[in-house]
């Protein structure tokens, strides 16, 4: 929690004041904790920013509820690292960067076990508690709660591509000439950085060489020359449908799951049977951990929406907000579980999903990213 005899009012109080902070005190009563007791800020992936989400929490508590949704981690935790530590409540990114990053860094607070451990056992087998990515490195301390997850590698349309060439193949479908021209990118900019890395046959969770970085540069530049577009989810989706494009890079259920509602299950998330990554494994999949921020002025209401979002209603609504739709570890229990029709399990290919998670590695920190990334947006720019 906040260490012995230490309450998050006292904590606040002690931030505020800039002294103090990791030593215990008497309740926090001043006003600048008792203004934001109506208000609730969430910088997020897409999703959590749904109004079919946070409406019926704003009607529950007559707050002012503010989201914002980004595309990539690296971007969000900078804004907090600029000073937006004091803007934001809660935070919602991929798996690492809570445990790796932000709790170290001092962005993020830790939660009251007490209060949200009990949450986890109603959770999927793989996230029961004490879950990996939810816990600091010693394990001490809760640092967030999991949510939605899934495989992200690429999607293809099985008419034109069939799922088991796809799974075959892998990632070195982006190396076949014949494919130039007719495949997508999907903006995002570290899950290019990811996908570029693997298209080159590189683990890209490790320190690389100079050779491998230049590999990288290389296979950047050709990958990019040969898509078709470069856009956003509903642009790559509309490709695909129309036949524009053939597949795309990156993608998986988050991306593909709405074209698949929309009665197009022939457009498939695929995670390739092998690949450059740990163990021999072909895919990457990502969990995403909500985790509120060490503001020194933190929303008592903060709290309250991680509670909110564990309901089984409210984690399907979750599930299947407007944007994106995906599987959420919330559906291990039974009464949340049964809130999907069969037509909703299907569209985030809840078939095949158990497989798919176990021959991926988890979404992970890229030691040389911002190198990589670098070189990534010189390759875009030589498209003109």
């Amino acid at each position: 929690m906040y260490g012995p005899g230490l309450s998050r009012r006292s904590l606040l109080k002690g931030m505020a004041a800039g002294a103090g902070a990791m030593a215990a005190g008497p309740l926090f009563s001043g006003s600048a904790f008792a203004a934001r007791e109506k208000e609730l800020n969430i910088l997020c992936w897409e999703g959590y920013n749904s109004a079919q989400v946070l409406d019926p929490f704003r009607a529950k508590t007559g707050a002012t509820v503010k989201a914002e949704s980004l595309t990539n981690d690296p971007t969000m935790i900078n804004r907090l690292r600029a000073g937006e530590i004091n803007t934001w409540d809660l935070i919602n990114v991929n798996n690492p960067w809570a445990r790796k990053v932000m709790l170290p860094e001092k962005l993020i607070k830790p939660l009251p076990k007490e209060q949200f451990e009990p949450f986890f056992a109603k959770m999927l087998p793989s996230f029961k508690w004490p879950y990996k990515w939810a816990m600091s490195d010693d394990g001490s301390e809760l640092i967030g709660m999991v949510q939605r997850f899934g495989p992200y590698s690429f999607v293809v349309n099985t008419d034109k591509i069939s799922r088991k060439t796809a799974e075959d193949t892998g990632w070195n479908l982006f190396n076949d000439p014949a494919l130039a021209g007719k495949y997508g990118i999907l903006e995002s900019d570290d899950w290019n950085v990811f996908g570029i890395f693997i298209v080159a046959g590189i683990d890209p969770f490790k320190v690389h060489t100079p050779e491998e970085m230049a590999t990288f540069d290389e296979t950047a530049k050709r990958v990019f020359k040969g898509a078709k577009l470069i856009g956003d989810i509903a642009s790559m989706n509309q490709a695909l449908i129309s036949g524009e494009i053939d597949l795309h890079l990156t993608g998986g259920t988050y991306s593909v799951s709405p074209a698949r509602a929309d009665g197009h299950p022939n457009l498939r998330a695929i995670t390739p049977l092998k690949g450059p990554l740990t163990g021999g494994k072909g895919g990457i999949s990502w969990i995403e951990v909500t985790s509120t921020v060490n503001n020194p002025q933190l929303s008592p209401l903060a709290l309250d929406f991680l509670k909110y979002v564990q309901a089984p209603e409210v984690a399907h609504t979750v599930a299947f907000a407007e944007g994106t739709f995906n599987p959420v570890a919330q559906m291990g229990n039974p009464d949340c579980f049964k809130l999907f029709t069969k037509e909703e399990l299907d569209a985030i290919q809840w078939d095949s999903l158990e497989e798919e998670m176990a021959r991926s590695v988890e979404y992970d920190i890229v030691p040389d990213y911002d190198k990589a990334l670098d070189i990534m947006n010189a390759a875009k720019r030589l498209r003109g």
